[in-house]
């Protein structure tokens, strides 16, 4: 028997989205049509797929077995379809990029908008997560990272060195005080990252570290957030006091670096894509443009 390929497509993005609604909405069909192609498909193979419970759908054994495969055969369609678009001689497309919450919203937006107009056929998908995507399955063509890929068969380049300082706002420090030493900051509101959280970066919550070293004590946390934008708009509007990457302080204009003689750790930023994406025009035409950007940012 073979299998129909549109039902395989729904059934993809169903294990996707968790629910039929959902799917029918990124596939542009009524929920009923999605439930019917995927009843069609379950007794066209003699196997439940899903089980159906009132939160949504989970896959059964045979579902997860049939979506593990059907995952990779479209992953490679999706590769394959790449290099015959990379064959033609203008850069044309999708591009799907992945990079974190803070450097896709505050550093990497506002200057997509020349990459789009560079090359108005790439058709360009930005994917702003502090969760590392494997871009080796696909789930991102390429991605723009705060640290080493830990994925095998990844092309990797060293953008630039990003670093940290202690930033507060003008209105934070007007009612609180300029903050002279670390030992100071136990009198202050301190921004933070989530502990428990997965991380864009490593220490990313250094000034944490360093105010529980100089005082002994848990400093205070008056907002803790799950990404650095969140924390950068934070400090922004005078929330407290903050470790932020220099190039995220400088995009607010206004924000004042206090403690200057304190620096984090900080890190390198790098650009990453899949070994058989090496030849792709596309990744090349972002790769020059991402240097370009980067070489004309203070980070």
């Amino acid at each position: 028997m073979a299998m129909d390929w549109d039902k395989l497509r729904i059934f993809h993005a169903v294990a996707d989205a968790g629910s039929f609604t959902h799917a029918g909405e990124t596939l542009h069909l009524s929920q009923s049509a999605v439930s019917r192609q995927i009843s069609s498909l379950e007794d066209s193979l003699g196997s439940r797929l899903f089980h159906r419970h009132a939160r949504g759908l989970i896959l059964t054994e045979q579902g997860e077995l049939l979506y593990r495969t059907v995952h990779d055969v479209f992953a490679k369609l999706t590769m394959v379809e790449a290099r015959l678009t990379d064959s033609q001689e203008r850069p044309q497309g999708p591009l799907k990029i992945a990079t974190t919450v803070g450097l896709g919203s505050l550093w990497l937006t506002p200057r997509i908008t020349e990459f789009i107009e560079m090359y108005p056929d790439i058709e360009v998908t930005l994917i702003t997560t502090d969760e590392e995507l494997d871009v080796s399955m696909r789930e991102a063509d390429c991605a723009i990272r705060l640290t080493p890929p830990t994925q095998p068969d990844l092309i990797q380049r060293r953008l630039t060195r990003v670093h940290t300082h202690v930033f507060a706002s003008p209105e934070y420090l007007q009612n609180r005080g300029m903050p002279e030493k670390v030992r100071d900051l136990a009198n202050h509101d301190l921004v933070v990252y989530g502990e428990d959280l997965a991380m864009p970066a490593p220490n990313i919550n250094w000034l944490l570290n360093a105010v529980r070293d100089a005082t002994n004590e848990e400093p205070h946390k008056v907002l803790t957030l799950n990404n650095l934008y969140g924390m950068f708009r934070a400090v922004e509007t005078g929330v407290g006091v903050a470790g932020l990457p220099d190039f995220l302080a400088r995009e607010a204009k206004n924000l004042v670096r206090i403690l200057p003689e304190l620096e984090g750790p900080g890190n390198d930023a790098y650009f990453v894509y899949p070994e058989e994406m090496r030849n792709s025009q596309r990744i090349a035409v972002f790769r020059d443009f991402l240097l370009r950007k980067v070489s004309e940012t203070r980070f």
